[in-house]
């Protein structure tokens, strides 16, 4: 009788596999990234391989899954699941946080999902969904915290939710990225403050105020 495999001693060799594909990725990039690379840093045989990935791209969906579960673990449930946080409050944390991780990382390897990104959007389709998908769910958590924030009377109501967490978005990722070439946290810094001041445009007390005061 043949016995079954013990998934608690299979894990951690999938998970072995993924963690190192992932660290030789964000270095080398997808792909200049070899399996040979990956089995042999990893210590893995092409056996455990292919006992748990079709092929390379299977592997590098599993990252980007994990790439994402791990962002929503660490930063989006935390700042965005807090229901004692005002909806506004949770989006500034979410900036703060963002600043927090690229100053953790010495302004090193920008953002995984946007490295991924540039690599992979314009040539790999299955990519492009998956890495829109992931976006989207940023995008839908801050949107979210932003029209809840238009509901209570805080944000003003010819804010658009959805377009100003884009835009966010948008700007968050591409001030990831200079930070990164330039190897400057102040460029995060600087370029939070002014996403902040945008924003700010939209809370209500000041949206009031241009109404009431005209055109120049």
């Amino acid at each position: 009788m043949s016995q079954s495999r013990s998934p608690v001693r299979e894990q951690p060799v999938r998970e072995q596999i993924v963690q190192v594909a992932t660290r030789l990725m964000a270095v080398q990039g997808y792909h200049r990234t070899s399996l040979e690379d990956v089995l042999r840093e990893s210590g893995a045989g092409k056996g455990n391989f292919y006992h748990y990935f079709r092929s390379k791209e299977d592997l590098g969906y599993a990252i980007l899954d994990r790439l994402v579960r791990l962002f929503a673990e660490r930063t989006l449930e935390p700042v965005f699941g807090d229901p004692g946080r005002p909806p506004l409050a949770q989006v500034d944390a979410f900036f703060d946080a963002i600043v927090a991780a690229q100053r953790a990382r010495n302004c090193v390897g920008g953002c995984p999902m946007g490295n991924l990104a540039t690599e992979l959007a314009d040539s790999h389709e299955g990519f492009r969904q998956r890495l829109c998908g992931a976006f989207d769910a940023w995008r839908e958590r801050v949107g979210g915290a932003l029209a809840r924030a238009r509901s209570d009377g805080v944000l003003a109501e010819e804010a658009d939710p959805d377009g100003l967490a884009r835009f966010l978005v948008a700007g968050l990722e591409g001030a990831i990225l200079m930070t990164k070439v330039q190897k400057d946290i102040r460029v995060m810094e600087t370029c939070v403050v002014e996403l902040r001041r945008h924003l700010a445009f939209y809370r209500r007390e000041v949206a009031s105020t241009v109404v009431a005061g005209g055109a120049c």
